[in-house]
């Protein structure tokens, strides 16, 4: 690709994208009152009670084709829905992966009788996914990965270790990147494989982080036997495939909302009163925000236009995730309070969080220095 490929359009929603957002907007206000929203994102917790709520409004899987169950939406409604679950602070933990990822996936690679058994649960909000792709001391290198599946009678055994699994403990199911071949050129040789997570020889361990929560997971795989028919797409395409999943999971509004809750209880603290100094900082953040948005809002129109925006998706992601976290350094100077992750009022709340958990936003999903690689390798002439 070449740096004069890389278009970036602005793009404004239709009259029935709006009408589509007015009604999320509508539904959250009566689901999610002020008092409930504490947090963003993933992180505003592990909810399969309105998750499931979301699947009766048609809100989950919705790019599925309408022949396998799914609303056969665009790209850019299911933008509009996951910014206003965003925006809401809206308990998306549960169904998340299974929606963003794993759907798609099983469109594009699965069998008809993986799309038959996993895609109704999905998009009724009631099949949960987890993702198998990074390992110990792998770091960013994807590629390294040395959970290995044995071939054996009708089926695979996996052996390996997975690490910084999000809600693993919670999920019923694993799609786990791992080497099937040895292979002179380390990204091949890999294929995906859905393991059940309540097999024998999966341990799962919550991993603790600095806020006391316990969101991630190491699971380990220990000659976990997984059917010839949970192979997912061709054996050897695993890498092909997860770059793929990577490309859903980078130009989402994920990217570069996840310190919303503590912007929005920041402006609720200081009122129309505030001082010149720090009207002048929100403003500031407000424009990076809106910006980054139309960015993000022209790749999902891209890809609804047959396009492949890989390139601009690590755009988004990498200006995204850096504006994220530097807008929580921005807020949390802008007030003179100790940080307290267990107390009762949401400002504390969020802003404690927003920052224990910012330095992650520039690790998942790919690194700032991965990120960049792609770019460079993308706008080579």
């Amino acid at each position: 690709m070449s740096a004069a490929s890389m278009r970036f359009q602005l793009t404004d929603l239709t009259s029935e994208e709006q009408a589509l957002r007015a009604e999320v907007r509508t539904f959250l206000a009566q689901e999610l009152p002020q008092d409930k929203r504490r947090a963003a994102g993933q992180a505003a917790g592990f909810d399969p009670e309105f998750s499931r709520k979301l699947g009766a409004r048609s809100w989950l899987g919705m790019a599925v084709p309408k022949e396998l169950g799914g609303q056969g939406a665009t790209a850019v409604q299911r933008f509009v829905v996951a910014e206003e679950l965003m925006a809401a602070l809206a308990p998306i933990s549960a169904h998340f992966v299974a929606d963003r990822q794993t759907a798609p996936s099983f469109v594009t690679h699965g069998t008809d009788e993986q799309k038959a058994t996993f895609l109704p649960g999905i998009i009724a909000g009631e099949t949960y996914f987890a993702i198998g792709m990074s390992e110990p001391e792998s770091g960013s290198d994807l590629a390294s990965v040395r959970t290995r599946a044995t071939k054996v009678d009708g089926g695979w055994s996996v052996t390996g270790t997975k690490v910084w699994t999000t809600w693993a403990q919670y999920a019923q199911w694993f799609a786990v990147l791992c080497r099937t071949s040895d292979e002179e050129v380390k990204h091949r040789g890999l294929s995906q494989l859905l393991v059940d997570l309540s097999s024998p020889g999966v341990t799962i361990s919550p991993i603790a982080t600095l806020d006391g929560s316990y969101d991630f997971c190491e699971v380990a795989l220990d000659g976990v036997f997984v059917p010839d028919d949970r192979v997912l797409g061709e054996l050897g395409s695993g890498w092909a495939q997860v770059t793929t999943e990577l490309a859903y999971e980078r130009y989402g509004p994920e990217r570069w909302m996840s310190h919303w809750g503590v912007l929005t209880a920041v402006l609720e603290l200081l009122g129309p009163d505030a001082p010149p100094q720090a009207t002048q900082a929100i403003g500031r953040l407000l424009a990076r925000h809106k910006v980054i948005r139309e960015l993000s809002l022209s790749v999902a129109r891209s890809l609804d236009a047959g396009g492949k925006p890989a390139t601009e998706a690590a755009v988004v992601k990498d200006l995204g995730t850096v504006f994220e976290q530097e807008a929580v350094e921005v807020l949390r100077s802008l007030l003179d309070t100790e940080l307290d992750p267990r107390a009762a009022d949401r400002l504390s709340f969020v802003l404690s969080q927003g920052v224990l958990t910012s330095p992650i936003f520039t690790l998942r999903g790919g690194t700032t220095e991965v990120l960049r690689n792609i770019l460079a390798k993308g706008l080579r002439p």
